[in-house]
């Protein structure tokens, strides 16, 4: 055994000897090939893959942050600012800046910072994903002890990025707040909706009123920065910057002046008034009450700040676009109906009484009737009896038919469509439909009064008001101080507008508006006592002037006021009149 072993051992030396050399030759040859291998590879990356992989490396290294616009301004029909913007301070992320599980420590952080639930500020990141080099807006208007303690942490904080932003700033407070609305962050529903526009996640958006209105108007265009980041994502240095541009200036028709005006003769009663131009529908004031301050909507409202606006009735429904019962206001659509109709004439009498008897009992509102009177007489003294006696005759396909060309039950036109109530006018084959029953004579008594199922909101009957103010023409009512629309010729016999225009004025010169003359102002309009019940009446009137040349309409609403439209809305609505007059005069001595 040792000797086969050495036999073995001596064997191997022998056939061992030369093999070095052949083993280095074969390395050397091993390492040629693989260098050559690699260098190929080089070249081959280098030299046909170059440009490609230039661009990736550029991916990774370089990044657009996106910047958001400053809102367009909104101004008075003066150029007095409604609405503009002021310099605060807002949180955001960069999602690149960090891996998914490190943005867990750092949300843990911000959200105590904060006060912000985490699971809030994580959803914002995964909506807009950690692989977006896009800011991620996470709050808005912090206070200046956030600045600080967010400066002294941002080492703690990677990808937290606090910098200035323009909120929307109202200058007026709750002035005009349903006629401009409020601004807010854009939500998950309609982004889904508006991403195709270029809409992106923190974006502020237009929530209600005309900055809802005229949001393509306001937007502006997104700018940005192109910056080099390194693996980490930190910015090294800004490679090229677009700026933002601003949203463009939104003229209103709104007069502030006069909307100060309004808001103090409604006071802090619930309801609403409207003023505007009767021969081209330019709005000059829109009030509503109970209202709010669309500034709390440009932060993070406080739970106090709520809290007093639940207690408010409704603070956010602009009443002026709403419909109620337009009661003794609609009878100037009557009368317009009737005369129209060919079954009535101007010089027509009718007897009234104390009652209107017809399986329903239709009380003269002073109990006894006003004996034979003819039409002008009959709006004066607002008769029930001598229009339900009209419309009685008309039928309801006709007088449904008239409101409708007039503009009841359906929209004005204005630009604040979405906020706009139809109304509701009632029609054979409406009540068969939602009610069940047949059309009869006491249905077209009560369209004829205003009553029933009618529903017309304050800017329709400002609406019907212009059409007797102008001649005949149903003007389009309007915001935008740009926008021209034509009113349109309802083809009114001559005859059908003067007896309208005569007995509107009547109303101030001997009739229900008698006592509330106003020295040199000739004024026309009609008064309405709406009922609702169980709870109390609605207050209206409305009325047009200079009766000679008509300038301004106002129509004046109180909600549930609980007395006659004379009484409590004739005295708001005259001194919207008086005030205009006054701003006139105070212009023509200028």
């Amino acid at each position: 055994m040792g000797q086969l072993q050495l036999s073995l051992t001596t064997n191997d030396n022998t056939r061992t000897v030369g093999r070095g050399g052949r083993a280095i030759i074969l390395f050397g040859l091993s390492l040629v090939l693989l260098l050559g291998i690699l260098g190929s590879r080089v070249w081959y990356l280098q030299m046909l893959e170059g440009d490609r992989n230039r661009a990736l490396a550029d991916e990774n290294r370089i990044r657009l942050i996106p910047e958001a616009p400053e809102r367009g301004r909104i101004l008075d029909r003066n150029g007095k600012i409604l609405a503009s913007s002021r310099l605060a301070w807002g949180v955001s992320l960069w999602p690149i800046a960090q891996s998914p599980d490190k943005w867990e420590h750092t949300i843990a952080k911000l959200a105590q910072i904060l006060n912000l639930p985490a699971q809030q500020i994580r959803q914002k990141l995964e909506q807009e994903g950690y692989t977006s080099p896009k800011l991620v807006r996470i709050a808005s208007a912090i206070s200046p002890r956030l600045i600080t303690l967010l400066s002294e942490r941002s080492a703690e904080l990677p990808g937290v990025i606090v910098e200035a932003q323009a909120l929307r700033y109202f200058p007026n407070g709750d002035l005009a707040a349903h006629v401009l609305g409020y601004t807010g962050e854009i939500s998950a529903s309609a982004l889904k909706v508006k991403a195709k526009d270029g809409y992106r996640m923190g974006d502020i958006v237009g929530k209600a009123g005309t900055e809802a209105a005229f949001e393509s108007t306001l937007r502006g265009t997104w700018g940005g920065k192109q910056v080099e980041v390194d693996a980490n994502g930190r910015v090294w240095r800004v490679l090229g910057q677009k700026p933002p541009r601003s949203g463009n200036t939104q003229r209103l028709t709104i007069d502030i002046d006069l909307q100060k005006s309004a808001t103090a003769a409604l006071g802090n009663r619930k309801g609403a008034v409207v003023a505007l131009n009767p021969q081209n529908g330019e709005i000059l004031a829109m009030v509503s009450y109970p209202t709010f301050d669309p500034n709390l909507f440009t932060g993070k409202i406080s739970a106090s700040a709520w809290r007093e606006l639940e207690q408010k009735e409704h603070p956010f429904v602009n009443r002026a676009l709403q419909g109620f019962p337009p009661a003794s206001t609609f009878k100037m659509m009557t009368l317009i109906a009737g005369l129209e109709s060919g079954k009535f004439s101007p010089d027509d009498i009718l007897p009234t009484y104390g009652a209107l008897n017809i399986g329903y009992a239709f009380q003269e509102h002073n109990g006894a009737g006003f004996g034979a009177i003819g039409f002008v007489e009959a709006m004066a003294y607002s008769s029930n009896t001598f229009f339900g006696q009209v419309g009685m005759q008309v039928g309801g396909e006709d007088l449904a038919k008239w409101a409708k060309k007039l503009g009841f039950g359906q929209h004005t036109g204005i630009e604040l469509e979405a906020e706009e109530s139809e109304g509701n006018i009632p029609t054979p084959e409406w009540k068969r439909k939602v009610i069940g029953e047949d059309w009869n004579v006491v249905n077209s008594v009560h369209m004829s009064i205003g009553q029933g199922e009618v529903q017309a909101t304050p800017l329709q009957i400002a609406v019907l008001t212009a059409i007797a103010a102008n001649g005949g023409y149903k003007v389009i009512p309007h915001l935008n101080l740009d926008s021209h629309p034509k009113p349109i010729n309802l083809g009114l016999k001559p005859s059908t507008v003067e007896t309208l225009r005569k007995s509107l004025r009547a109303v101030f010169e001997f009739g229900t508006g008698g006592g509330l003359q106003v020295a040199g102002l000739t004024m026309a309009g009609k008064s309405g006592t709406g009922e609702d019940p169980p709870r109390p009446t609605h207050a209206w009137f409305t009325a047009f002037a200079p009766y000679e040349k008509p300038e301004i309409v106002v129509t004046a609403f109180v909600e549930n006021a609980g007395g006659g439209g004379s009484a409590i809305a004739g005295p708001i609505a005259v001194e919207v009149l008086q005030a205009y007059k006054n701003q006139r005069d105070q212009a023509n001595r200028a």
